[in-house]
C-alpha cells in the first residue's frame, strides 16, 4: 500500500470505514495496520496510548473479514478501530486509571460500553491514557497541534488520538469536563449525553452523580454513530432547519478576549445562514452551582477512594489526593446541600433550553493553554455535568497560535436527538477541516 493510499484510509471517518468495509472495498485488517502504523509512528511524542494490543486488534480485524465474507455485518461499527480510555475495563487488558502501580489490574469482563462497542463490530485497539483516576492530576499525552500544550483532561489520549488520525473513534468520560475540554483543545468532536443514557458499570467512578460516558470523534455524525450503538438507540445526525439558539453573555464573559471575538463571529456566521440567536439569563442558582458540584465530586470521589487511601495516600497524585482529603472531610449536611442546589440549577435551566434548540457558549475559555502541568479549566462544560444536561463540542476555527477554538451547543435533558442535528447544522456552516500537520 502507498503512502498515499495508507493516509487517505486513515482520514475516513467510522461511518465511511464501515461502509467501506461492509461493501468489500477495503478490509478491517488493512485499516486496522495503518491505525497501527500511524500509532507506532507518533506515540513516541504524543504519549497518546498506554497499552496497544496489536495481536488481540489484527484477531478481531480479521474475524471481522470473514464475516464480512460470509454476509454477515455485525453493526454500525464493523471493522472500524476504536481507543477505549484507560478507566473502562476490557477483557484481557490492563486497567490502570492512569494511576501508581498499586491500583492496576488486568480486567476479566468488558465494561457495559466497550461490550456494546464489540456486539456493533468495532475492532478494540487499545488503551488511551487518563489523568490519575480521571482527576486533574495531567497525563503524559502531548498535544497534536503543539506538544508543548495540554491535550486537556481527563480523556487526554483519546482528544490527541483521534485528532492525530491513529483512529477515527473513541471513549471518554466526563465528570467535569472531561470529553468536551479535550475535544476543544485537540480540534476534534466531543459528545457528552444526558447523565445515564450510557451505562458507566466497568468505568472508575470519580462521582457517580456526575460521570457520564461519552465519546470523542471527528465529526458530529461518527458521534452520533457511536451515541447509538452505547445508548442502543438510533440517532440521526442530519442538519436539520436553522435553529432557535440561545446565547448567555455570563458564560461568554468567562472567556478570554479572543475566544469571545471568535465566538461573535461564529454567532454572525449562524445568524447569516439562517438561525436565531437569542440572548438569555442564567437562572439565580447558577451562582452557586460550581461549588455545589465540587463538594458532590469530593465527597463521592471520597467515598469510592478510601479505603485505597488511607492505605496509599502518599502514593495518590496531588490533585485527586487533594479533592479525596477535601472529600473526608465534607459533611453529609453539605453533601445534601450541594445535591440539592445542583438538582435545583437542574430544573430551573430547563425551561430555558427548551425554548431553544440549543444554547451556545464557548466550549472553554482559551485555546489549549502552554504547558503540560495542567489539564486547563473545564469551567464551561461543568454546568452541564453538574446538571446531567447533553452537551456537544465543535471545532471551529484556528487561533493565531494555530491551535483550535471550540464551540458548546447544550440541550435539555434527553433531547440528544435535536443536539445532533442542530450540531450538524452548525457544523455545515463552519466546515472546519483543518488537522494537526504530524
Amino acid at each position: 500500500m502507498s503512502s498515499d493510499d495508507a493516509r487517505l484510509l486513515t482520514r475516513l471517518s467510522a461511518r465511511e470505514a464501515q461502509r467501506r468495509i461492509r461493501d468489500g472495498k477495503i478490509t478491517a485488517a488493512s485499516l486496522l495496520e495503518v491505525c497501527l502504523d500511524r500509532i507506532r509512528a507518533l506515540d513516541g511524542q504524543l504519549l497518546a496510548w498506554t497499552h496497544v494490543d496489536e495481536a488481540s486488534a489484527r484477531a478481531a480485524a480479521r474475524e471481522r473479514d470473514a464475516e464480512t465474507r460470509a454476509g454477515r455485518i455485525r453493526g454500525t461499527l464493523h471493522g472500524v478501530p476504536v481507543g477505549i480510555k484507560d478507566i473502562f475495563d476490557v477483557a484481557g487488558m490492563p486497567t490502570t486509571g492512569g494511576a501508581r502501580p498499586w491500583r492496576h489490574r488486568r480486567a476479566t469482563k468488558d465494561a457495559t460500553a466497550v461490550a456494546r462497542l464489540r456486539e456493533a463490530g468495532a475492532v478494540i485497539v487499545g488503551k488511551t491514557a487518563t489523568t490519575e483516576f480521571a482527576y486533574r492530576d495531567p497525563a503524559p499525552t502531548r498535544n497534536p497541534w503543539n506538544l508543548g500544550h495540554t491535550p486537556g483532561g481527563s480523556s487526554a489520549g483519546s482528544g490527541a488520538a483521534v485528532a492525530a488520525r491513529m483512529i477515527p473513534l473513541a471513549s471518554g468520560s466526563q465528570t467535569v469536563g472531561s470529553v468536551l475540554r479535550p475535544a476543544a483543545y485537540n480540534g476534534v468532536v466531543g459528545l457528552k449525553p444526558t447523565h445515564g443514557l450510557i451505562p458507566v458499570d466497568g468505568v472508575i467512578p470519580l462521582a457517580w452523580s456526575l460521570d457520564h460516558v461519552g465519546v470523542l470523534a471527528r465529526s458530529v455524525e461518527d458521534a452520533a454513530l457511536a451515541l447509538g450503538v452505547l445508548a442502543g438507540a438510533e440517532y440521526d445526525a442530519a442538519a436539520g432547519r436553522p435553529p432557535r439558539i440561545a446565547v448567555s453573555p455570563e458564560l461568554v464573559a468567562r472567556a478570554e478576549p479572543e475566544v469571545v471575538t471568535h465566538l461573535r463571529l461564529v454567532a454572525d456566521a449562524l445568524r447569516a445562514a439562517g438561525a436565531t440567536l437569542v440572548e438569555v439569563t442564567l437562572p439565580p442558582s447558577f451562582g452557586v452551582l460550581h461549588a455545589a458540584g465540587l463538594t458532590v465530586l469530593e465527597a463521592e470521589a471520597a467515598t469510592y477512594h478510601e479505603q485505597d487511601f488511607r492505605k496509599h495516600g502518599p502514593e495518590f497524585g496531588k490533585e485527586i489526593g487533594a479533592g479525596v482529603q477535601a472529600g473526608l472531610a465534607t459533611t453529609a449536611v453539605a453533601y445534601i446541600d450541594a445535591n440539592r442546589a445542583r438538582l435545583r440549577f437542574r430544573a430551573d435551566v430547563a425551561p430555558m433550553l427548551a425554548a431553544h434548540d440549543a444554547l451556545l457558549s464557548p466550549t472553554v475559555p482559551t485555546p489549549a493553554p502552554a504547558g503540560l502541568g495542567s489539564t486547563g479549566d473545564g469551567s464551561l462544560c461543568a454546568p452541564w455535568s453538574y446538571s446531567g444536561m447533553p452537551s456537544i463540542s465543535l471545532p471551529s476555527g484556528l487561533a493565531a497560535s494555530g491551535l483550535p477554538f471550540a464551540i458548546q451547543l447544550t440541550s435539555g435533558a434527553g433531547h440528544e436527538q435535536s443536539l445532533l442535528r442542530v450540531a450538524a447544522w452548525c457544523e455545515g456552516v463552519l466546515r472546519f477541516s483543518a488537522a494537526p500537520t504530524l
